[in-house]
């Protein structure tokens, strides 16, 4: 196989995928002793890239391997082909995964001291669905405080190959700058929006304490003493939903 037919059956590949794919993944993909060597893979690759020079793709790396993708300068027109809108986030949660991302690993505590506001459950709730952070293990202090780092998918949603891929940030406060370099989403930014969630949950908490003691000033149904009879209790049998009219 020529590296005309390896470089047209790797751009098949990648956007029959739809996904990152690796080096060793790509070559898996050919028979046997037609197989190229890692090299002619990547060259592929690069002779690719050469023929994308002045269209709307590009082959990108990302930490899982290779993939087909849009140009960023082609991204803004081409919103219009999702029919769902991207979710928007909190200036809040970007904080929090920025400081993941680059002082990692760290608990949600040394999180909560470098931001000064409480970090909500549902900020780290959202960025565990999403798969962007993973717990990596926990702290050798009291409590045992889970410890937090970024993951693959991460990287791969952000184009990073690495964490080094990162742009340098030089303090939290030029969190805008790593936003436009990182092409994030734009964010809604309520400044009290931790403090807000933190109150939700101090509130639902309270309530949870609140429903034992106030089980307890209920009616007794069945008074200690009485054994209850299955004849005693009437069973109702609904075959059908009520009529509302009649």
């Amino acid at each position: 196989m020529d590296a005309t037919e390896i470089k047209f059956f790797i751009e098949a590949a990648l956007l029959a995928a739809g996904r990152p794919l690796s080096i060793d993944q790509l070559k898996g993909l050919f028979d046997g002793r037609m197989a190229p060597e890692k090299s002619e893979v990547r060259q592929a690759i690069a002779a690719l890239n050469e023929d994308y020079e002045q269209r709307g793709i590009v082959v990108s790396e990302v930490a899982s391997g290779f993939r087909m993708q849009i140009k960023t300068s082609m991204a803004d027109r081409l919103t219009k082909l999702w029919e769902e809108r991207p979710p928007r986030y909190s200036r809040a949660l970007f904080e929090t995964l920025a400081l993941i991302a680059y002082r990692q690993p760290i608990t949600r505590g040394e999180i909560e001291e470098i931001r000064g506001v409480a970090v909500s459950s549902n900020i780290i709730r959202q960025l565990l669905e999403r798969d962007w952070v993973r717990v990596v293990g926990h702290r050798d202090v009291p409590g045992r405080p889970a410890m937090f780092g970024t993951t693959k998918v991460f990287l791969d949603y952000f184009s990073l190959r690495k964490l080094d891929d990162l742009p340098p940030l030089a303090d939290l406060s030029d969190w805008e700058s790593l936003r436009v370099q990182l092409n994030l989403p734009d964010v809604e930014d309520h400044p009290d929006s931790d403090a807000e969630e933190t109150a939700e949950e101090v509130a639902e908490e309270a309530m949870d304490e609140a429903l034992p003691e106030a089980a307890n000033d209920l009616p007794v149904l069945f008074p200690e003493g009485h054994a209850e009879q299955e004849e005693e209790i009437e069973e109702l049998l609904v075959s059908e939903w009520p009529d509302p009219v009649g």
